[in-house]
């Protein structure tokens, strides 16, 4: 395995990977408030160590990776009153994914992973959108295993599934693990739980995170988030992405192409 961040690539590079064999991993987060405690960028911190802990399991398939910069101004309607959100249109992303894809087609690579970490509804239509957009072309394969879709939401936490989950303990935790010294720890331990789910408040309709409950912008358990569950969470998410490519490329590359290696996170994650 070799790992590439395109970005450090040259052109002549680029052209001389083994194409047939090369995976290029798009992190996907968003800039929005995430509470009084977490930065703008959380969303492109997780979706970026997904991505780099899924590398680490395809490491051992002899695939070429090659990581792109993340996405980081994405639909973020939900959130888009609080100070500092940039809210992006669904159609414009779409239009810039399939753009990316085209670009990656022209050098010969054949597969697009998406690590996604922002589940504002406008932006997982826009990237299922332009996976089926991209797929119709018949020669890129998209890769996007949607978090908040069985089976892989299941093998997430407690607070996760509850979808009482913005900016509380999963995230805070996730944070705490990559990135601690951006988190605003102190005023995060004093927080308030806010046990309102908002895929429920979705489900009914709401549109934005203060008509959901959550005023300050965060739900869930921020208070509790740890480094631990946090490094458990990264690898946890790094399976479920590495899995995600190995299934897709069964296929066509079947007879040299081995597992992923999955560790069952199970027990860890049910805090």
């Amino acid at each position: 395995m070799t790992l590439h961040r395109l970005s450090d690539l040259t052109w002549e590079e680029v052209g001389a990977l083994d194409l047939d064999r090369t995976v290029a991993i798009l992190p996907v987060g968003a800039t929005e408030a995430h509470g009084p405690h977490l930065p703008l960028d959380t969303d492109v911190t997780i979706a970026e160590a997904m991505a780099e802990a899924g590398v680490r399991r395809l490491s051992a398939l002899g695939l070429e990776l090659v990581l792109l910069d993340g996405l980081r101004y994405t639909p973020a309607a939900f959130a888009a009153s609080f100070p500092g959100t940039i809210d992006v249109g669904a159609a414009t992303l779409t239009a810039l994914l399939t753009d990316i894809a085209a670009g990656l087609q022209r050098a010969g690579i054949a597969t697009l992973a998406i690590a996604n970490a922002h589940f504002d509804p406008a932006n997982l239509e826009a990237l299922h959108a332009a996976a089926a957009a991209i797929d119709e072309g018949a020669s890129m394969r998209v890769v996007f295993p949607d978090v908040t879709r069985r089976p892989w939401g299941g093998r997430l936490t407690e607070e996760f599934r509850s979808g009482a989950c913005h900016a509380g303990q999963y995230e805070g935790s996730i944070l705490l693990a990559r990135d601690p010294g951006r988190v605003r720890e102190e005023t995060m331990r004093e927080l308030e739980d806010n046990p309102l789910s908002l895929s429920a408040a979705i489900r009914a309709g709401v549109r934005d995170f203060s008509e959901a409950g959550g005023d300050r912008a965060y739900f869930g358990r921020p208070s509790q988030a740890t480094a631990e569950e946090g490094r458990a969470t990264i690898e946890a998410l790094g399976s479920i992405l590495a899995e995600a490519v190995s299934e897709a490329l069964s296929e066509t590359l079947g007879e040299t192409l081995g597992e992923a290696p999955r560790e069952d996170m199970t027990e860890d994650l049910k805090s």
